[in-house]
């Protein structure tokens, strides 16, 4: 009865100091205990998901950088080096919206995981902050395990290099936020499929290969600028040349801008969803 009781009590007391918070009603502090529960569930069952996300731009990087840049002039590494800042970039766009979409998708329609933290003492920013500091974590990872493979490849020719492995988790907490909140509206793995619908095209066309400036007329550039893999793409690729300016700061806080909106939008979500 005494741990029961000490349970209770511990219970009341989180209750109390969160009812005098202005932020009383959607956040307790406590979104360290979402991050411990998905590390907790990494080491049961996640784990190979997780590790594979780390081989696609490395694949890619092998495939496209080296086989069809040993088909055009010059050499095969100037193509690999071009192409490598986007994959990371894109990387770092994958890790967070899987995590934040369908893995989100599974804890919401079919564990129920959401509704049942939310009948603690957890609020829904406490839920949001957690999933998506899970999902940077996860672009942390793939960040530092891509620039460990490419730079003995001599793909790394800046110290400003470094500053693209925290340039990767600021993308990943610009498309974590939003795509939780996103993924609240979706009710069907028909639904589901059009994460991928928007990412692919997403990938191809938005300076992950070549030059949109060459390639497209000025409509359409203006447009693809206008998207966050292009925005991410370019942050990376000026950290990965040296070539770091006011361009830069603007990506920057093109992403500030995505985290601050996401993390409304989806606090908001969670809240009309599970407590009303």
């Amino acid at each position: 009865m005494s741990i029961i009781n000490a349970t209770v009590d511990t219970a009341v007391a989180i209750a109390e100091r969160r009812s005098k918070k202005a932020t009383a009603g959607i956040y307790a502090g406590r979104s360290g205990s979402v991050l411990m529960r998905n590390f907790y569930a990494l080491k049961t069952s996640n784990a190979v998901a997780v590790i594979s996300g780390f081989f696609e731009p490395v694949l890619y990087l092998l495939s496209f950088g080296y086989g069809i840049g040993s088909l055009m002039e010059g050499e095969a590494s100037a193509y690999a080096m071009y192409i490598m800042p986007a994959l990371l970039a894109t990387s770092a766009m994958n890790g967070a919206i899987y995590d934040s979409t369908w893995n989100v998708y599974f804890k919401m329609h079919f564990g129920k995981l959401y509704q049942s933290m939310m009948s603690t003492s957890l609020g829904p920013l406490d839920v949001a902050l957690g999933e998506i500091g899970w999902a940077l974590l996860r672009g942390l990872v793939y960040a530092i395990g891509f620039m460990i493979v490419v730079t003995p490849l001599g793909l790394v020719t800046s110290w400003w290099a470094l500053l693209a492995i925290p340039a990767a988790v600021l993308i990943a907490f610009g498309f974590a936020s939003v795509g939780m909140g996103v993924t609240s509206y979706l009710k069907s793995f028909q639904q589901m499929n059009w994460v991928n619908f928007v990412l692919l095209p997403m990938f191809l066309f938005s300076g992950t290969f070549f030059d949109i400036t060459k390639a497209y007329p000025d409509v359409v550039v203006w447009i693809i600028q206008a998207l966050p893999l292009w925005q991410a793409i370019e942050l990376v690729r000026g950290l990965m040349t040296g070539a770091v300016g006011l361009a830069t700061l603007g990506h920057v806080l093109y992403f500030v801008v995505m985290i601050v909106v996401g993390l409304i939008f989806t606090t908001k979500r969670l809240t009309a969803l599970f407590l009303r």
